[in-house]
């Protein structure tokens, strides 16, 4: 009996779990952009909407703005479908995103389970990386936690066409 397309099903599901990880800041980011620049006759801003420019799934969306609503950077009203900013997007930074959209700690990569003891470099492999990896997420702590949503606002205006200023919507917390 042939497995591969068995093995390879498995091997689809989880990398789909992977990128479904890697994916939840970036699309917190996205989506907090779009609110907070959205008029007030344009708020609340959908999941619907905020998938349609991710291009991912209006449910994956609601898991990942759930842990914004939690933390106090979005609201959810009920009755009211969709998001408004909680927090003014200077106040949000990335790394308070970071951990309020995906809910565990940064980590810049995973290290490859259960090296072999009986070879001297299985035996040593974990401390030395863990070491490396720990300096790269404070690395990277940092560097979220110097900036804000309102930062990659200012980013994304600065490289506007001009016909795409007169698109976007001035409302908005800034």
């Amino acid at each position: 009996m042939n497995t591969a397309p068995r093995q390879n099903m498995k091997l689809y599901h989880l990398l789909a779990q992977e990128v479904a990880r890697d994916t939840r800041f970036s699309v917190a980011v996205h989506g907090l952009m779009l609110i907070s620049q959205a008029s007030a006759a344009d708020s609340p801003i959908t999941s619907a909407r905020i998938a349609t420019s991710t291009e991912v799934n209006a449910s994956y969306v609601r898991k990942v703005m759930a842990g914004l609503v939690q933390s106090g950077i979005v609201t959810s009203r009920s009755g009211s479908q969709g998001y408004e900013m909680a927090m003014a997007p200077r106040d949000a930074t990335l790394l308070a995103i970071h951990d309020a959209a995906c809910g565990e700690p940064l980590r810049v990569m995973d290290l490859h389970r259960n090296p072999n003891d009986d070879c001297i470099v299985g035996r040593h492999i974990t401390p030395v990386l863990s070491e490396v990896m720990a300096h790269a997420e404070d690395a990277l702590r940092c560097a979220l936690a110097s900036q804000s949503l309102h930062d990659c606002i200012g980013s994304m205006r600065a490289r506007l066409h001009p016909d795409e200023i007169a698109q976007l919507k001035p409302g908005g917390n800034e």
